[in-house]
């Protein structure tokens, strides 16, 4: 069963100018995975982000909000990336405008 070298490149031959005939089918399973996680995850997180930055830029006073922390207050001044949060009469702390987690609806913490 001694085959001549020849015949042996001769059978390989082929098989790899079809692979190399079509280099769009290799990198196929690649893009289609970055299309799923592009849908997947890239794109609700991105939708999340628009949504935070108009929440936070809709701040006023008066606003009741929780944060990060889970702290829940009443916005008393809003700055440039600043507010200041009354969580108890008399008692302010200043956040970051990034450290607002949700706006609830007015009068929520009177009935808590």
């Amino acid at each position: 069963m001694n085959l001549p070298m020849s015949f042996v490149i001769a059978q390989a031959a082929p098989a790899a100018g079809g692979a190399a005939a079509n280099p769009i089918m290799t990198f196929l399973p690649l893009i289609l995975l970055f299309v799923v996680f592009y849908f997947l995850m890239i794109r609700p997180q991105m939708k999340r982000q628009k949504e935070h930055r108009q929440m936070v830029s809709a701040l006023s006073k008066g606003d009741e909000v929780v944060t990060n922390g889970g702290i829940a207050g009443k916005v008393d001044e809003v700055g440039e990336s600043f507010i200041t949060v009354e969580i108890a009469p008399n008692v302010k702390i200043k956040l970051q405008k990034g450290a607002v987690q949700q706006v609830l609806p007015k009068g929520t913490l009177k009935s808590s």
